[in-house]
């Protein structure tokens, strides 16, 4: 008996010794972990608040939800990332909203001419529209959970726009189908460009102009492959952040909540930094010797008719739901 003690001894060291690294391993991988993919660049004010959101996740979940942001299409292409969160590939992700447009007008609602052309009318837009376009990706199995506009939407060009004339034949970049319906509104021709893309599609001729921030233009460096730009205010578009609903129904109730709370606040933030971006970007242009201007008298009374014609288009399109939304819109506009 006794010379089979240390055996036993020994085997009883070997099982606690087994028991605590499977312990271990339990608690290692408690942990949550989301991969997050976006669509721009590490400079853009919009990672940099889902950044701090994602910090935020962390912080009041104490680590046990982990988000990994994979900035400027790394992970994901932009035009993916919606059907990835759908699919399950991601369980969350970030696009931006009027991308949607061909699967419902409604997500398209903040990209018309001047239907919502300031931060407070974009703010009451989107408490109109936010209702409607939460139940219609919840259909899909989705969650919004939060948006942030970008500053106000202008045109690029390499050469100063003094009328209609200097816009039409030219090679406009676009991004969705609103700034796609604008292109050919002004005679311009409508080519996709990703934002990544910008520089070397000017450098290569392959647009000459584009509608796009003032964010985006500092962000890619305009003054590199143009002169001007036409702080025009069309529109002011949202990104939105989506969740499976799967996958955010396996949290638990206080990381659920945890979440939740974050996005209210990221929001929020999104919202302010928008505002600031607006001020600092065009600070920037100019400084790099970007020419900021307003549209001439010609020019504003066509997109102002270009506006009143989108509306109608958007309307027809979408129905019930936008007659919803415009009537909320309405209601509140300030």
């Amino acid at each position: 008996m006794t010379a089979r003690t240390p055996l036993l001894a020994g085997l009883t060291s070997v099982a606690a010794l087994s028991l605590g690294l499977t312990t271990l391993s339990v608690s290692a991988q408690a942990a949550t972990e989301w991969d997050m993919p976006t669509p721009y660049g590490d400079r853009t004010f919009h990672t940099v608040n889902i950044r701090e959101f994602a910090d935020d996740v962390r912080e009041r979940t104490d680590g046990e939800l982990d988000i990994t942001v994979h900035a400027n299409g790394s992970l994901i292409g932009h035009p993916e990332i919606k059907n990835s969160v759908r699919r399950g590939i991601v369980p969350i992700g970030e696009l931006i909203m009027s991308r949607l447009a061909n699967e419902n007008p409604i997500y398209e609602v903040d990209s018309v001419p001047y239907l919502a052309a300031s931060y407070e009318e974009a703010w009451a837009l989107w408490e109109a529209s936010r209702e409607i376009i939460a139940e219609e990706l919840a259909q899909q199995g989705l969650r919004i959970l939060f948006a942030v506009p970008w500053p106000p939407q202008g045109i690029y060009t390499q050469q100063a726009v003094e009328g209609p004339d200097d816009l039409r034949n030219l090679s406009m970049r676009a991004y969705n189908t609103a700034s796609e319906r604008l292109a050919q509104l002004v005679g311009a021709v409508p080519t996709q460009v990703e934002v990544p893309d910008i520089p070397t599609a000017f450098s290569t001729g392959r647009v000459d102009a584009m509608v796009t921030s003032p964010a985006t233009g500092a962000d890619t460096k305009a003054w590199d492959y143009l002169s001007h730009f036409n702080h025009a205010q069309l529109w002011l578009p949202k990104n939105m952040v989506i969740v499976s609903e799967q996958a955010f129904s396996r949290l638990d109730e206080a990381t659920r909540e945890a979440v939740l709370e974050a996005a209210a606040a990221a929001e929020e933030r999104g919202w302010e930094m928008s505002r600031q971006e607006t001020d600092d970007a065009l600070a920037v242009l100019r400084e790099h010797g970007i020419e900021v201007s307003e549209p001439p008298p010609e020019l504003a009374e066509l997109l102002a008719e270009i506006g009143e014609t989108m509306t109608e288009e958007w309307s027809e399109r979408a129905g019930d739901q936008g007659a919803a939304i415009l009537e909320a819109y309405e209601a509140a506009r300030p």
